[in-house]
């Protein structure tokens, strides 16, 4: 939903789908400058794609607010050099090619929040810096003969993809890995081995990846092994979007991420579209029109799950992503009965995107951050666990709510994406859910008033432990794995002394039965209840020393009462 008024934003969306529509990085022209430095050593074999492979870096460069300074002198692995770029291309090196003291000032520049690019045989480099392993993703292992072979988009929600089709035949060298990147990056696109001989990974053959390494980015694809490759569109695309990627010009999901289950990647068996008009389907990508109306997932109804979905707007345009509603073919129902995660340019800030519309603010310095601007693609998740809702936005917590509507529940119901009216046109991608059958596990400390950690006394896990503030020092005895409704520490649970319910009672530590009396429930104001008592987690006379014992007492909303849970 939206408000009546709007920010006319017409001629920038014009030239933001121009430019996407000719299957290039959309917005880059509008990017801040910046520097990148191109590194192409070689101590091995040595490709003759690397004049053309700098050749386009540097054409992309000029078209696309970057400057471009190339290199193959180790000794500009300096600290100082460094600092000059934001990101740092490893264009088909090969072999040892930077020694410990250089090696040491790039991983400080990644950690500190550099940028790395990693092209073709960049995989095929620094086998004995287990650092650099990290950073590129996997190292090569063999190829095959050169020849042509598909290769499955799994992502088209990054820059350096967006612009693809689903599935790709191109001719190029198909490197194989000695690991699968999978478990510690989010794959981006795969080959499928039966297009092509050669291949030895299987079913799931990683071909380009992201990851995040500390305060820095990553993007590593394997293509780039002939001179021709770096005349195609698409993969100067691919090249393009992941310098942005890793300059921090565009922002991207890449977490890892397996156990998904496709709800739409192109077919739409299990929607159904209520109220009016609705969505184009093409190119695995719907597109809303008309309204106001619901595409709804009428197959199933969830409960405690991860949804992820990509979504683009190519201007000032409206929508949203609605969840925890009961079944039904009205869509105005469907928005009294759950809560619509907002996807909106501009509004009011509990209207706008990454909001709980007309519910819950996003956190709008996180959600400014993390947010691709329209005619760029976005990731949201929302995980649903019981009546907390959180919002990922391209991997950033942008909002967390809890809902306490009687009327409203979040612990079950159906999932849909808006076309809210004319004009309001935005599409949506790969729509995919993980289902947790409960609480996700999330284990870290529980913090209180002053700062201070929920503790275990004296680090015992004997039962009737007392539980206390205490300041914060990372000891096992603080932390806390919140799982499903309980509170774990050592192996057993937060309990209400004796199952008591009134003013006073005691929280300890006791073995986990089940019961009521180690049943917590987050509130919306941060309080943790429980529900046998009605009473809530507090410390005892609103004390911030070290060693102030934690009781249940009636719920006022003090800062004695406000926690922040993993």
């Amino acid at each position: 939903m939206r408000s009546l008024t709007r920010t006319v934003l017409g001629a920038t969306a014009a030239v933001l789908l121009s430019i996407a529509s000719l299957g290039g990085t959309p917005a880059s022209a509008a990017d801040t400058p910046y520097d990148v430095l191109v590194f192409s050593k070689t101590a091995g074999f040595r490709h003759d794609a690397i004049p053309a492979g700098i050749q386009l870096i540097r054409d992309l460069g000029a078209a696309n607010s970057f400057t471009v300074t190339t290199t193959e002198d180790s000794g500009q692995f300096t600290a100082t050099n460094l600092s000059r770029f934001e990101a740092v291309v490893f264009l088909n090196t090969t072999g040892d090619v930077l020694d410990n003291t250089q090696q040491s000032a790039f991983e400080n520049y990644i950690r500190a929040g550099g940028g790395y690019v990693g092209i073709h045989s960049a995989s095929d480099t620094e086998y004995d810096w287990p650092f650099y392993g990290e950073l590129v993703g996997a190292y090569f292992a063999s190829h095959p003969a050169i020849q042509q072979a598909t290769v499955r988009v799994e992502n088209r929600a990054h820059a350096a993809t967006a612009g693809l089709p689903p599935t790709v035949a191109r001719t190029d060298e198909w490197y194989n890995f000695r690991t699968n990147p999978r478990s510690s990056a989010r794959i981006l696109s795969v080959l499928d081995e039966s297009t092509y001989s050669g291949g030895t990974m299987g079913a799931d053959h990683p071909h380009t990846w992201c990851k995040t390494l500390q305060g820095g980015r990553s993007f590593y694809t394997g293509g780039g092994h002939t001179q021709a490759s770096y005349t195609e569109a698409g993969f100067r695309a691919q090249v393009l979007g992941g310098i942005r990627y890793a300059a921090g010009r565009t922002r991207a999901d890449c977490r890892p991420e397996t156990g998904y289950t496709t709800l739409y990647n192109g077919s739409t068996t299990g929607w159904s579209q209520a109220g009016t008009g609705g969505f184009a389907n093409g190119n695995a990508t719907l597109t809303s029109s008309g309204g106001p109306g619901l595409l709804w997932y009428s197959a199933k109804e969830f409960r405690s799950y991860s949804l992820k979905l990509d979504w683009m707007m190519p201007g000032d345009d409206n929508s949203g992503v609605v969840i925890g509603f009961p079944a039904g073919s009205d869509p105005d129902a469907a928005l009294a009965g759950g809560y619509e995660v907002q996807i909106d340019a501009t509004d009011a800030t509990d209207r706008t995107t990454g909001s709980v519309y007309g519910f819950k603010s996003a956190d709008i310095t996180a959600r400014d951050a993390a947010l691709n601007p329209p005619g760029e693609w976005n990731t949201y998740e929302l995980l649903v666990e019981g009546e907390r809702l959180q919002v990922f936005l391209n991997g950033v917590k942008i909002n967390d709510f809890t809902n306490t509507d009687p009327v409203r529940s979040l612990a079950s119901g159906h999932i849909g994406i808006q076309n809210p009216g004319a004009g309001d046109d935005v599409s949506f991608r790969n729509i995919r859910i993980k289902e947790t059958g409960g609480t996700t596990p999330r284990t870290g400390a529980i913090t209180g008033a002053a700062g201070k950690c929920v503790d275990v006394s004296g680090a015992s896990s004997a039962d009737g432990t007392r539980i206390q503030l205490w300041r914060c020092t990372g000891s096992t005895n603080q932390q806390w794995t919140a799982d499903a409704n309980t509170l774990r520490s050592l192996g057993k649970c937060m309990s209400v002394a004796g199952g008591s319910t009134a003013n006073g009672a005691q929280i300890q530590l006791s073995a986990c039965t089940g019961s009521a009396a180690q049943t917590w429930t987050p509130a919306a104001n941060g309080s943790l209840v429980n529900p046998q008592s009605g009473k809530c987690l507090d410390a005892n006379g609103a004390g911030t020393a070290d060693g102030t014992p934690l009781i249940i007492w009636t719920c006022h909303g003090g800062a004695n009462q406000r926690w922040t849970l993993p």
